[in-house]
């Protein structure tokens, strides 16, 4: 398990960076809640629907993520390579929560939020059904 410690230790640093970056969201959405005092739902509040989306985003984008960056570890993925995945995946993320946070931003935090991302989960996805079927090919 030493062996394992390194990588793993790494994506569990990823893990809390993008945890600090819900706990940010669901923050910024209960200020704003509270702002308009609204409980339930959106109100109505066009800033409050937006945040509301990007708070759902990261929980669409974030578990699937890890779980493929965790397994592709256990795998043998070099620590390097959880990093520079890591990093990417993070900084988009807190690129895209920025975007929702603000009331009117630009598309641009959006766009290369969202690009970061999936440029991260994208290369991970690849590499793992790549591994996958070079394994099942006897490989």
């Amino acid at each position: 398990m030493e062996i394992l410690t390194p990588v793993l230790s790494a994506v569990g640093l990823y893990a809390a960076l993008n945890m600090m970056i819900l706990i940010w969201l669901a923050s910024e959405t209960g200020k704003l809640r509270r702002t308009h005092k609204v409980a339930v739902g959106d109100g109505g509040i066009k800033h409050l629907t937006r945040i509301i989306r990007g708070h759902a985003n990261a929980i669409e984008n974030m578990p699937m993520f890890f779980i493929l960056l965790i397994i592709a570890a256990l795998l043998g993925m070099p620590v390097i390579a959880v990093h520079v995945l890591g990093i990417v995946f993070t900084i988009g993320r807190g690129l895209h929560a920025w975007h929702f946070i603000q009331e009117d931003a630009s598309f641009k935090t959006r766009f290369v939020g969202f690009g970061l991302s999936l440029l991260a989960q994208l290369v991970l996805l690849v590499g793992l059904l790549g591994h996958g079927l070079w394994v099942l090919a006897g490989g």
